[in-house]
């Protein structure tokens, strides 16, 4: 069976998206207690990301987003959650600057595949007993990768 590969072409059309997946997805309440300890104090957990990136075949870049939901306190009874969300993409072979392949990695592509990643995680942890659960901030990855890099 075949499957359709959806490629998406940037407005400056310097990378496309080959292939987006779940690389892992973790969810830990270990009892009851847990959760009904958690669902009224998830609103102190942080929201982490992290973004790697490896060089695979033929000129292609894996990037994963990692998102961890986790409480940071020493909470006797506390709840985990995190995913990992695999982009292959490709780069346009004029672009040859570090420095411009940091930004598409870092910005760009974050840009286009985030919210995407953030509406997957929180079904998630909405159907594993948290249905309150809302994540109000927005991410500017733009400000970020501009804060770090100038």
């Amino acid at each position: 069976m075949k499957g359709n590969i959806k490629i998406l072409m940037t407005d400056k059309e310097k990378f496309k998206i080959i292939v987006e997946y779940i690389k892992d997805l973790s969810i830990e309440t270990p009892s009851a207690t847990t959760l009904l300890f958690v669902r009224e104090n998830i609103a102190k957990y942080n929201l982490d990301i992290d973004i790697s990136s490896s060089a695979l075949k033929n000129n292609l870049l894996e990037i994963v987003t990692k998102l961890t939901l986790q409480d940071k306190k020493n909470n006797k009874e506390k709840a985990f959650f995190e995913i990992k969300y695999a982009s292959i993409i490709s780069i346009d072979k004029s672009v040859i600057d570090k420095k411009e392949i940091s930004k598409i990695v870092l910005c760009d592509l974050q840009n286009a595949v985030y919210p995407k990643i953030q509406n997957i995680f929180l079904d998630f942890i909405r159907k594993s007993g948290y249905p309150e659960l809302n994540i109000e901030k927005t991410i500017n990855f733009e400000k970020l990768y501009n804060d770090k890099f100038n």
